[in-house]
């Protein structure tokens, strides 16, 4: 077995070091040598547009008006978004909207 981690991407052991990072021959994904999957020590650090910490169920307001890509809705500036829930991924903040579940950035919202 080889001392190098198995790629979390697609999970094929054909891995290999590259300087400081971990290299996957098969699917190409690269990721830090330091940190692995497995280092997961709870919820990850989200702060809003004015640089406050967001912690999951927390209310928002939106800072600007946000146009929903797909359909005709507008999300509008000063909308409060109660309960949200702090998620992976770019779009950090998952709400729900008077449109519906979406997917937010946390640099759209103020923590209220």
């Amino acid at each position: 077995m080889s001392a190098t981690p198995a790629c979390p991407q697609c999970t094929l052991e054909n891995t290999y070091p590259d300087g400081t990072m971990i290299v996957c021959a098969d699917c190409g994904h690269e990721w830090p040598a330091a940190a692995t999957p497995d280092d997961d020590e709870g919820e990850r650090l989200v702060k809003d547009a004015n640089g406050k910490l967001l912690q999951s169920g927390d209310t928002v307001v939106l800072v600007r008006d946000l146009k929903v890509k797909g359909s005709s809705v507008t999300l509008k500036q000063g909308s409060k978004i109660k309960g949200i829930r702090i998620v992976d991924g770019d779009h950090e903040v998952d709400c729900r909207t008077d449109a519906g579940p979406m997917l937010l950035k946390a640099c759209y919202l103020k923590k209220t």
